[in-house]
């Protein structure tokens, strides 16, 4: 069996994607966009890490994060981001039993999809990934439209065209 957490690497940069548990028709994350927003500045606070590309969508959302150098412990910062968040908004959705039984919400996927970045092509790619992705679900006709992204910020600092 292999070693999965190799990947766990002090200061490592990874992709990361974060998924509700209900996909289908589910707005949650943009309808609540302040609260995500707002547990993410109150985790970065107390388990520091760099941001260098965000992407939130109706029903799931992919990130390029930096980890401190003497740190590989992402798994913790998802703990606290999905547990702040659920906390934050109402308590509305259908529920499995098993996760009734253990005081569970029922808004997120259990698990996260995350991918360690090996070298700037790979970092590259992530980040054109990511913000291309409301293009390729068919939210909005150019990247420059979707407004929970951190394409905004990366053009204002000259990282990438506005087109």
């Amino acid at each position: 069996m292999p070693d999965y957490r190799r990947t766990w690497i002090p200061g490592g940069t990874y992709f990361f994607t974060v998924t509700l548990l209900q996909r289908c028709g589910n707005d949650l994350l943009v309808r609540h966009i302040d609260q995500l927003r707002d547990v993410i500045q109150r985790v970065r606070r107390t388990r520091p890490f760099t941001i260098h590309g965000w992407m939130v969508l109706p029903d799931h959302m992919h990130c390029v994060l930096e980890l401190p150098v003497d740190d590989a412990d992402f798994a913790l910062r998802w703990r606290l981001i999905k547990a702040g968040f659920a906390k934050r908004v109402p308590a509305q959705e259908w529920r499995p039993e098993v996760r009734t039984r253990r005081g569970e919400r029922g808004i997120w996927q259990r698990r996260f999809w995350e991918h360690l970045i090996r070298d700037e092509a790979d970092f590259s790619m992530h980040m054109d990934y990511l913000h291309f992705n409301p293009v390729k679900h068919g939210l909005v006709a150019r990247v420059v439209d979707w407004p929970h992204s951190t394409f905004h910020r990366l053009v204002a600092t000259g990282v990438y065209p506005a087109d």
